[in-house]
């Protein structure tokens, strides 16, 4: 039998209620206590963590249809890890850890999905951190820009196009670099003519050079993404 990853449908299942969030406003911040599950409905929450010189780390934008949240069932209280901030206004469901462990006790088909949902967060975290220690800032600008055109790459005649603007800081922080560093390395991009740029939306036009320069792993899409 194949355990399908948990689903949006899986979770609202539960008892639940629903906050609207500006953008801007923080869901939690690193350091809480982690006490619910979080579904986005609509907008986008971007998932980040702040190094001890004060420099932002972003590791996940979650989108509709995602879910996030740092709960760990059955163990009596735990803290935030990373810190989670609406990056657009919008909906998000609510969900309590004890509705959680409640469901999971009595339901084992969704006690699998759940776990294999969290191995995944795990594998994609660990991919992540991989690319900062193992390849230095080149390559997790590089395996960013990999994660980014399987998000939200759009094929065209001049390669593949990542459908949203994104700034030279938002870049940076994905990488846990300065905006300086980040600006010289898409410079060498661009003189390379790997990639372009057109009203803030990057082109990547060889997508291959990135993955040789960082040595991919060939890791699948649902882990070789921003979400």
């Amino acid at each position: 039998m194949t355990i399908q990853p948990i689903s949006l449908s899986d979770l609202l299942s539960l008892p639940h209620h629903m906050i609207d969030m500006q953008k801007g406003e923080y869901v939690f911040r690193e350091g809480e206590v982690a006490s619910e599950l979080y579904v986005v409905c609509t907008g986008k929450v971007q998932l980040s963590k702040t190094t001890d010189e004060g420099r932002e780390l972003s590791l996940r934008i979650c989108e509709q249809g995602d879910a996030f949240g740092e709960i760990v069932p059955f163990q009596l209280a735990c803290t935030c890890t990373v810190s989670a901030k609406m990056v657009e206004a919008g909906t998000l469901a609510v969900i309590h850890k004890q509705q959680v462990e409640e469901r999971l006790l009595l339901d084992h088909a969704f006690a699998l999905q759940f776990m294999q949902w969290l191995n995944l967060q795990l594998q994609r975290m660990q991919t992540k951190i991989r690319d900062l220690i193992l390849h230095g800032k080149k390559g997790a600008l590089y395996s960013t820009l990999i994660r980014l055109a399987n998000s939200y790459g759009v094929q065209t005649e001049d390669g593949i196009l990542i459908n949203v603007p994104i700034t030279n800081q938002e870049l940076a922080n994905f990488c846990g670099s300065a905006r300086e560093v980040v600006s010289r390395l898409l410079k060498e991009l661009k003189e390379l003519k790997i990639i372009s740029v057109h009203k803030g939306k990057i082109t990547i036009h060889d997508l291959q050079f990135l993955k040789d320069e960082i040595r991919c792993e060939g890791c699948p899409i649902d882990v070789c993404n921003m979400k």
